[in-house]
């Protein structure tokens, strides 16, 4: 199943490759690159990066536009009330849900680009559809879909992207694709803001025109992504010379490949037998529930705290910035430190003086600056997905580990709308309060993980290990004791 990822990936190139020669030894990645290589990674970040982040930007987009709804007369003209709202906003999470378990089977007989394209156009559909529904069930149907053809999308883009880069580069294109959410929050709600003052031309209410314009781009790009974006390492739109094809072969061997197609279910096993699994899982499930409730109420949040609709929906443009800051000073400050998980604490704590901020002031402007300190969180987010991608070596067990982690995501998601009490605005004591509790728990739990790992790393290192793996035994980090973590 999921075992045989990358091979099918990498067949053909493989089959090309001759490992023989010791000038075709792997890149030691703490080297300076070489000029081929430098111009094999510029043409990879042109081609790919730009595909990636229109990807990530369109996702937060679409299933945001149900946040501005209210805002361009969706709850007024479906009759929605509260608690349909926020249904509304979880049953796209469990349609995401639905479709991991699908999508890991998908993802090992298919060209990645092309199935990504074709997952673009659908949900681009589903969009349009939304506009013409008349009342919650129609919506709530649509809502659903939408979560269903998202879904392969980040577990799509994570997977080509570490086909493409190596480990110590990886850091930068995790934050970067995370970091497309927070740009999407701030350009599509300018976008909104513009939506807004259209006036219903054709008598078409502004919320549908949003849900129209916005599937229609996602439909466009989804054409171009099954027509142009690159998934594999030596792919022809890439046109490499013969210097750049070898490069792009040391860099496969490098990043970890390793041609098993045995699903081995010792190392579902050993994950499941590992106390950081656990702990992962859990701060990937509270890191997401502010995510998911502030997503989904963060128009109606601020308009609560006293401000006009159309100043409400301008202000998600800063919380947008903020939420790209936290990022990018994650992915910066990590790269310096090379500390992923105690950047993504203090990127917690910030979260949590947030979300404190919210809770001990009734009323007032100020509480605008717990909200959008709050988005700190999802920068710590990031760095988890990069601390498995490092971290967890073995086939089966890095991928199990990959869907599990999407799964708790996802799982944050739908349950932080649902902790938003309408009785209970503005303060929403109920929501903020456990968002507040789950960045505390991930905090906690990223410490014992760091912990742990630096104790195995000590004891290989007093061992003799320096890291020097053999890629061509698929063996777990458990298993490997020349595996040193990545903290």
């Amino acid at each position: 199943m999921v075992a045989e990822e990358k091979s099918i990936v990498y067949d053909e190139d493989v089959k090309k490759t001759n490992w023989s020669s010791s000038d075709d030894s792997p890149i030691d990645e703490n080297t300076e690159k070489s000029e081929e290589e430098k111009e094999y990674l510029r043409k990879l970040n042109w081609i790919v990066l730009p595909f990636a982040g229109m990807t990530i930007f369109l996702n937060f987009c679409d299933k945001s536009a149900l946040s501005v709804g209210p805002i361009l007369g969706l709850n007024a003209e479906l009759k929605l009330d509260g608690q349909q709202f926020s249904w509304l906003g979880s049953l796209f999470y469990l349609g995401h849900l639905i479709y991991q378990l699908p999508n890991q089977f998908i993802l090992q007989r298919v060209t990645h680009a092309k199935y990504l394209g074709v997952l673009l156009v659908i949900w681009g559909f589903v969009m349009m559809m939304s506009a013409l529904t008349t009342n919650f069930s129609q919506l709530a149907a649509c809502r659903f879909l939408l979560g269903l053809f998202e879904a392969a999308a980040m577990p799509t883009l994570y997977l080509v992207t570490s086909i493409l880069y190596r480990r110590s580069e990886q850091t930068l294109v995790f934050g970067f694709i995370t970091l497309c959410n927070g740009i999407g929050a701030a350009i599509g709600s300018a976008i909104a803001f513009g939506i807004a003052h259209m006036g219903n031309p054709r008598g078409i209410t502004n919320w549908r025109w949003n849900h129209y314009i916005f599937g229609g781009l996602t439909i466009i790009h989804g054409a171009l992504v099954f027509l142009f974006m690159v998934d594999t390492p030596k792919n022809k739109k890439l046109k490499l010379t013969p210097a750049q094809e070898r490069v792009a072969e040391k860099r496969m061997l490098d990043n970890a490949v390793t041609q098993h197609k045995q699903f081995k279910f010792g190392q579902i096993f050993e994950a499941l037998s590992e106390i950081r699994f656990y702990l992962l899982f859990i701060a990937a499930f509270a890191i997401s529930m502010q995510n998911g409730g502030m997503l989904v109420y963060s128009t109606t949040f601020t308009m609560a705290l006293g401000f006009s609709p159309l100043d409400s929906m301008l202000l998600q443009i800063p919380s947008g910035l903020a939420s790209s800051l936290g990022v990018l000073s994650a992915m910066l400050i990590a790269k310096k430190t090379r500390s992923l998980l105690y950047t993504g604490i203090g990127l917690l704590i910030v979260g949590m003086v947030g979300l404190v901020i919210l809770l001990a002031i009734p009323e007032g402007e100020v509480k605008l600056l717990g909200f959008y300190l709050s988005w700190a969180g999802t920068g710590a987010y990031s760095l988890l997905l990069t601390y498995v991608g490092n971290n967890v070596k073995g086939y089966t067990k890095k991928i199990f580990y990959n869907g599990c982690v999407v799964a708790a995501y996802t799982l944050g998601n739908f349950t932080g709308p649902l902790m938003m009490i309408e009785h209970e605005a503005p303060r929403y004591i109920s929501g903020i309060g456990g968002y507040l509790a789950g960045f505390g728990v991930a905090a906690i739990a990223y410490l014992i993980v760091r912990i742990q790992a630096g104790r195995i790393n000590k004891k290989r290192i007093t061992n003799g290990a320096n890291n020097n793996i053999d890629l061509s035994v698929d063996t777990t980090d458990k298993e490997d004791e020349q595996f040193l973590y990545r903290l």
